[in-house]
């Protein structure tokens, strides 16, 4: 790696796809003889790997994640906590089954075609959500953060485990919530300073970028620098949900949905699951998300 960074290191999700980091001897190495600096691969919980990219992130220039979604958005989470994000750039090794920021910036699966971005790429500065200080990509409430929950609590993990956790869709049902939204845009087009909406929601998705997990293609309309929070509402019912998951999932039927864009957003409603990155926040009556303008850099490949 030919770019000229003073101070530099790599955090690995030794666990991410199945412990790909300790099962693929001739790709680690591959990593180990091209990756700048350290390589900290000795990691326990969630919570250990946001404190080490907080300490990281007050020292190094460059910080290289390697693994999925999780691991981006704690490594984020750690260089945000250090108060340099605006002078840490992030680099993207995708390592994991889920890998919405990778897809979503465009960064080559292959780890090799990824390792050449590292150095040929550019430098791209992203917004990113706020949701109860917690750093986000994506964002759900409703139907698809109780599927997250659900698998959370199970044993089987990956792609198999979240297919599992679906089950419980079937017992879903849409719930009376209260939106607020402010600084925004409607899908005519037309700004408002505040907009408040009463809704009954199977789901509401909020995200930066266009991807969830797996490929699921699930905010079309969102955009990495656009200064706002991509909002779509899904008001459908189950049956209509279930039957339309194909289109859903390759984003076409996006475009028939309630959609907003927005700097804030207020929800509330009774005993709301969310998730954010893939990961369980919680269940709550009231939720807040900002906009988080420009606020990391992160190499992605040249735009054409």
């Amino acid at each position: 790696m030919n770019r000229a960074i003073s101070r530099a290191c790599s955090i690995v999700n030794p666990r991410a796809a199945n412990r790909k980091w300790q099962r693929r001897t001739k790709l680690r190495r591959f990593l180990t003889e091209n990756l700048p600096g350290r390589i900290y691969d000795e990691l326990g919980s969630k919570e250990s790997m946001i404190e080490l990219a907080r300490t990281l992130g007050a020292q190094n220039d460059l910080i290289i994640a390697i693994g999925g979604d999780g691991t981006v958005a704690d490594v984020i989470q750690g260089i945000r906590e250090s108060g340099r994000a605006n002078e840490v750039t992030l680099g993207i090794i995708p390592f994991g089954s889920g890998n919405a920021f990778r897809k979503s910036l465009q960064i080559p699966r292959n780890i090799k075609k990824a390792m050449r971005t590292l150095s040929r790429g550019q430098v791209r500065e992203i917004d990113l959500i706020d949701v109860a200080g917690k750093t986000a990509g994506f964002v759900s409430i409703g139907g698809t953060a109780k599927i997250t929950q659900l698998k959370s609590e199970n044993d089987v993990q990956g792609f198999l485990g979240h297919l599992l956790a679906a089950r419980v869709m079937f017992k879903l049902r849409k719930k009376e919530t209260e939106v607020d939204l402010y600084d925004g845009v409607d899908e005519r087009g037309n700004t408002f300073a505040e907009k408040k909406l009463t809704l009954r929601l199977l789901d509401c998705v909020v995200a930066k970028t266009n991807f969830f997990g797996y490929g699921w293609r699930v905010a079309p309309l969102a955009r990495l620098n656009d200064g706002y929070l991509d909002i779509s509402f899904f008001e459908i019912s189950l049956p209509t949900y279930l039957l339309l998951v194909p289109f859903i999932y390759f984003g076409v039927y996006q475009k028939r949905l309630k959609h907003f864009k927005a700097k804030r957003m207020v929800i509330r409603g009774p005993r709301l699951p969310v998730q954010y990155n893939g990961e369980v926040l919680g269940v709550m009556d009231e939720i807040e998300l900002k906009v988080m303008p420009r606020a990391f850099k992160v190499i992605a490949p040249k735009s054409k």
